[in-house]
C-alpha cells in the first residue's frame, strides 16, 4: 500500500526520495485500502485495453478530456488554470496557460480550432487560440460557468452549478442570455433534434431546454433524494443517466415520462457519475469505489460488464466518446488523462 501511496503522491508534487518514502510509509500504514470500497465486478464477453498518461503540471486535477476537430485530445487542469494537449500521433504535449483566476471546469472545441473553457472561478467564459495562446474572456452574471457545448445552430450552451443558472454565448457577436433554472445544473447534452438535456444535481429532475426561446420542460426522476451529474443519449430518443445518490443507473422515457432504472453493480453507494454512450451501449463509471470502476451496460440484453481503472483513485467525472469510439476517461487527483479502447469495433455513434 505504501507504494500506491508514493505513485499516487508523485502524481501530485515531486519530492526527495527520501521524504517520499517516508510520507508514503506513513499514509499506507494508516490509511489503508476499504475493503467495503472495492468495485463488485461484473465478467463478461468484451474486451477492452486502457491506456493512460501523467500530465505534465502535477498537482492541476486533470478532467474532462475532450477530442478536438482535427483528432487532438484536450483536457483542463483545474487548479491550475491550464489546458493541456495531446497528439494521439506523435504523442507530444503541450499545456496552455489561462488566467489564473479561471480555474476552468470544462472545455468545449470549435470547429474553427478555438478551444473554449468555462472559467468555473473568475465567471468567465473564454476562448483560446492554440495558434496564437490569444484569450478572450466573456464576463458571466452566472459566477461558476460548470459545463459547455457548441450546439448546432453555432451558440454556445452552459451550466452554472452553484448558480444555478442556464447560459447561452452567440460567438459571432458576444451576446449573452443566462436564465435562472432549478437548483445545481451540470451535465447537458444536445439531441439530434436540437433539444438539450440537462441534468440537476441539486433536485431529482432533468431539463428538456429549446435552444431557440430557453424555455426549460422537467421531468421528475425517481426518488426525491435522487441526484444525477451526467446524462447521455440514445438513438432510440432514450435519456440515460446515472442516479449518483441511490447507486443507480437509469433511463428516462421523454415521450412517456416513464422511468426505469437498474441497480449498479456494486450497490447503493457506487455513486454512477460520467455517462456516456457507444453503439446505443451505456458505459458509465461508479465514482464512490476505490479503484473507480468502469462499467458497460447493453439495453438490449440489460446485461452489465466491469473492470477496474488501473490508477483508479482519482474519479472519472466526464466522459467523452472519439469519432473512432474510443472513451476519453481521466483521473482528476492523480492526474491523469486515459483512452479505454474497445476492441473488435469499427464505427461510433456519439
Amino acid at each position: 500500500m505504501a507504494d500506491e501511496w508514493r505513485n499516487l503522491i508523485g502524481t501530485m508534487v515531486a519530492l526527495p526520495d527520501a521524504q517520499a518514502r517516508t510520507i508514503a510509509g506513513y499514509l499506507g500504514s494508516h490509511f489503508p485500502p476499504k475493503p467495503e470500497r472495492r468495485p463488485t465486478l461484473v465478467p463478461g464477453d468484451v474486451q477492452i485495453d486502457i491506456e493512460e498518461w501523467v500530465v505534465p503540471t502535477l498537482g492541476q486535477r486533470s478532467r474532462d478530456a475532450i477530442e478536438a476537430p482535427d483528432g487532438s485530445i484536450w483536457w483542463t487542469g483545474m487548479w491550475t488554470s491550464t489546458a493541456g494537449r495531446i497528439d494521439p500521433a506523435t504523442m507530444e504535449i503541450e499545456e496552455f496557460r489561462l488566467p489564473p483566476g479561471a480555474k476552468p471546469h470544462s472545455l468545449i472545441a470549435h470547429a474553427d480550432g478555438s478551444i473554449w473553457y468555462t472559467g468555473n472561478s473568475n465567471a468567465t467564459v473564454g476562448r483560446l487560440d492554440p495558434k496564437t495562446g490569444l484569450i478572450t474572456e466573456y464576463p458571466t452574471r452566472a459566477r461558476d460557468p460548470h459545463t459547455g457545448l457548441f450546439h448546432a445552430n453555432g451558440k454556445l450552451y452552459f451550466t452554472a452549478q452553484q448558480a444555478g443558472m442556464l447560459g447561452r454565448l452567440d460567438p459571432a457577436t458576444g451576446e449573452l442570455t443566462e436564465i435562472e433554472t432549478e437548483p445545481r445544473p451540470y451535465g447537458i447534452q444536445e439531441a439530434p433534434d436540437g433539444t438539450l438535456w440537462i441534468a440537476y444535481n441539486g433536485t431529482n429532475k432533468i431539463g428538456a431546454m429549446d435552444p431557440d426561446t430557453m424555455a426549460v420542460r422537467y421531468y421528475d426522476i425517481a426518488e426525491p433524494e435522487t441526484r444525477i451529474r451526467r446524462l447521455a443519449l440514445t438513438s432510440d430518443g432514450m435519456v440515460w443517466y446515472g442516479n449518483s445518490t441511490m447507486g443507480r443507473l437509469g433511463r428516462l422515457n421523454p415521450k412517456t415520462g416513464e422511468i426505469k432504472e437498474w441497480p449498479s453493480p456494486s450497490g447503493p453507494t457506487s455513486h454512477p457519475y460520467a455517462v456516456a454512450v457507444i453503439d446505443d451501449v451505456i458505459w458509465y463509471n461508479e465514482s464512490g469505489m476505490r479503484p473507480d470502476a468502469l462499467v458497460r451496460f447493453d439495453p438490449a440484453t440489460e446485461r452489465f460488464q466491469s473492470w477496474s481503472i488501473p490508477s483508479g483513485y482519482g474519479i472519472i467525472r466526464r466522459t467523452w466518446v472519439t469519432k473512432a469510439g474510443d472513451l476519453l476517461i481521466h483521473q482528476t487527483s492523480s492526474n491523469r488523462v486515459g483512452i479505454v479502447k474497445i476492441r473488435g469495433r469499427s464505427m461510433s455513434k456519439r
